[in-house]
């Protein structure tokens, strides 16, 4: 089937962007303009490919790939693709990833010591604004009054009224994003006016409240789950929310974990299955899993990025490691995690052969990390490959950018989703049903299964790095556990010293980009910055 990313690059007329974040004047912003947006929603063939601009704003950093006419001037195209920046944010101040290079202020992360000046940080936040703002553009242009202004029959306005509901989708997520990481954020929607302004900064409550109800509002006009793939649909939005609720506590200060229960059954119950090999999920022909709900897609031939999986399949290759197991020609030699993270599995299947989670490079590397800037120290991770189920390697002939498809969503996650909320109070579900799915969960991988008694939190949160790691959910599910700054769990180089330390509560949010500050007099710095 294909893929929707895949219109991306035959379309390279990005409208005018006339409602831009204006606090984001740091950005440089130099959209490509070939034509007017008039002139684009003129015509009802464009509103798919338009569409397909928004899905590509996480995948890809341009109108070209994998570089040149960015769509954001200032950080290396590279480094600023919406995914890369998104799963360094979220693991590398974890204990799950290191990252060994010295560029600008990345080493900040793992260290913790950010501040309002790092550059990632700051073209992260940018990103957001940027396809919030590509969203909001594409929904004011497609309300019922402009497509009957423009004489749109009655079928075709129907698609194009999906179409706005998976715009509302993609703007919800990316401020979710927004609230997750920065907590207060600028808000601005279609109904602001296009021009320059300064949005105003909206609580994290309020952002909460509006991600939710948009992704209630549209349920109604999504499509039914897996009814066109790589689309959100009714799934999408479920898992969203269910996502929301389990993190309600942190967010607003109040306890949802009876809707985390409802919403993650409503996935479960929406016919999606765990895949049979855990492997597969981070293979070339991953496209073809029906355990992935929602992804961020990647085709080595048409929807080429230096971000995505491209920096999850090549950044970890380095000293002994064949690049060629991973599809690729070649290695960065990046990307390694830390003895904390790989004693959450037994040492008898580090190493061993077959479908297992414990997928670790030990050959050549040191379990310690003396030296974050030493690839050799920390076991490397083999979890993303450009190699299909089959043995096939990804068909781009550079041997550069994989064909594998990043998951945001899958069906392992709301499995335990639901466990946790069960475990901790939440209504509408049972701890019987919750350890059937977690051990549904772990025999997929030939771990041992669990009875009753092992259903703590703590295992909960082990577990789900066990099933999870380096799919960008570490940092916020530290978090929600209260072990993220604290010092009852540290780990190599937290808090910038080598066995680890506690660090300030309010590493929780990052900071207000310093720049943004300055633009935008609206804006208030999160405490403790």
């Amino acid at each position: 089937m294909k893929k929707i990313s895949r219109y991306t690059l035959s379309f390279t007329m990005l409208f005018t962007i006339m409602s831009l974040s204006s606090c984001l004047k740091d950005l440089n912003q130099e959209p490509y303009i070939e034509v007017t947006s008039a002139a684009v929603y003129k015509d009802p063939s464009n509103y798919i490919k338009v569409l397909a601009k928004l899905y590509a704003g996480l995948a890809v950093s341009g109108q070209q790939g994998p570089s040149g006419k960015a769509d954001l001037v200032g950080l290396d195209e590279g480094f600023s693709q919406y995914a890369r920046l998104y799963w360094k944010m979220q693991e590398l101040p974890t204990d799950e990833a290191v990252c060994g290079w010295r560029d600008g202020t990345l080493p900040d992360f793992h260290t913790m010591t950010w501040t309002p000046s790092n550059e990632f940080i700051r073209t992260f936040f940018a990103r957001v604004y940027y396809q919030i703002t590509l969203c909001n553009e594409f929904i004011r242009e497609t309300t019922d009054a402009k497509l009957k202004e423009r004489g749109v029959e009655s079928a075709l306005a129907s698609d194009i009224k999906a179409f706005r509901a998976e715009a509302r989708f993609l703007r919800a997520l990316s401020y979710y994003h927004a609230m997750d990481f920065y907590g207060n954020v600028p808000f601005v929607t279609e109904d602001d006016a296009p021009g320059s302004f300064f949005p105003v900064q909206k609580n994290r409550a309020f952002i909460y409240n509006y991600v939710e109800t948009e992704l209630k509002d549209i349920e109604v006009d999504l499509n039914a789950p897996r009814a066109v793939y790589g689309r959100a649909d009714k799934a999408c939005a479920w898992g969203l929310l269910a996502k929301l609720y389990l993190n309600s506590e942190v967010y607003i200060g109040e306890k949802k974990y009876t809707e985390a229960i409802t919403y993650s059954k409503k996935v479960i119950d929406a016919g999606y299955t765990i895949n049979p090999r855990y492997e597969t999920l981070f293979m070339a022909d991953n496209n073809t899993s029906n355990e992935i709900i929602f992804r961020i897609e990647s085709d080595g031939l048409n929807t080429r990025t230096w971000g995505g999986t491209t920096f999850m399949v090549n950044a970890p290759i380095g000293g002994s490691m064949s690049s060629a197991e991973f599809g690729v020609k070649g290695g960065w030699g990046g990307l390694r995690t830390t003895k904390a993270f790989v004693s959450k599995f037994s040492k008898d299947d580090i190493d061993r052969k077959g479908d297992l989670r414990a997928n670790f490079h030990t050959d050549g590397q040191n379990l310690e990390i003396e030296d974050i800037f030493t690839f050799k120290d920390g076991y490397a991770v083999k979890k993303f490959k450009n190699v299909t189920s089959d043995g096939k390697v990804g068909r781009d002939p550079s041997g550069t950018h994989p064909d594998t498809d990043f998951p945001l969503l899958r069906l392992a996650d709301f499995y335990l989703v639901y466990a946790e909320a069960v475990l901790r109070g939440g209504s509408g579900g049972d701890r019987s049903t919750a350890l059937n799915y977690v051990n549904l969960v772990r025999s997929r991988s030939s771990a041992t299964l669990v009875s009753d008694k092992d259903l703590t939190l703590d295992f909960m949160l082990d577990e789900r790095a066990r099933e999870l790691y380096w799919e960008a959910h570490r940092r916020t599910d530290l978090i929600r556990f209260g072990k993220f700054t604290a010092n009852t769990y540290v780990w190599p180089w937290k808090g910038n010293a080598k066995e680890g330390k506690a660090v300030g509560d309010h590493l929780t949010l990052y900071p207000i980009p310093a720049d943004d500050l300055a633009a935008n007099r609206n804006l208030e710095q999160n405490k403790g910055y």
